[in-house]
């Protein structure tokens, strides 16, 4: 078995979330983490699972075959996922560097697969009420494109535009692997 996390990342949050992430499904139900995410492990039904983490910028535009799982990720920007006027914006508030595209481009050109599970996952501010999210519209696009199992995952929060991750969500995001570790256990 395979999993296929594919984020965007322009402060360094969500890059840290998706390796949290692969953390939790490497060392699903607690085992101690400190190998490297994106190792392989064996999943609870002894199963071979491994992880490959990339920034979108690597990622394919076709899923390989062996991948059982993908999880995709990105920043909230303007109530959605971001575009290149707001990431021209982040790059201006002290971003990593130009990114010229991102998980809305990716999904644009990704290949359909319509039987492959698929989650989605964002950072985003912490503001009260705040509408829009960044997975929630990467949920849909995936559907559009014909990935008819994708789901909304999780929104992790940040501090502000650029950071840094709110206390535990490092925690909750290797929880959140965890949880999606067991979703691949054969019945």
């Amino acid at each position: 078995m395979s999993i296929l996390i594919v984020y965007e990342s322009m402060f360094g949050n969500t890059a840290a979330i998706a390796e949290a992430i692969a953390d939790g499904i490497s060392h699903p139900r607690g085992a101690p983490p400190g190998s490297p995410p994106g190792t392989t492990s064996p999943d609870p039904g002894g199963h071979p699972t491994s992880v490959c983490v990339l920034p979108v910028t690597q990622a394919p535009s076709t899923v390989p075959d062996d991948v059982q799982l993908l999880l995709v990720g990105g920043p909230t920007h303007a109530f959605s996922m971001s575009r290149d006027s707001t990431r021209a914006d982040a790059a201006r508030q002290g971003a990593w560097g130009p990114v010229r595209r991102g998980i809305r481009e990716w999904i644009q050109d990704l290949v359909p697969s319509e039987d492959l599970k698929v989650f989605t996952f964002d950072t985003r501010v912490h503001v009260r009420m705040m509408p829009g999210s960044a997975a929630k519209q990467a949920a849909i696009a995936l559907r559009h494109q014909g990935f008819r199992r994708a789901e909304r995952g999780q929104s992790f929060w940040v501090g502000g535009v650029p950071g840094p991750l709110s206390h535990d969500e490092l925690v909750r995001a290797r929880a959140w692997g965890g949880f999606l570790a067991t979703l691949l256990v054969p019945a």
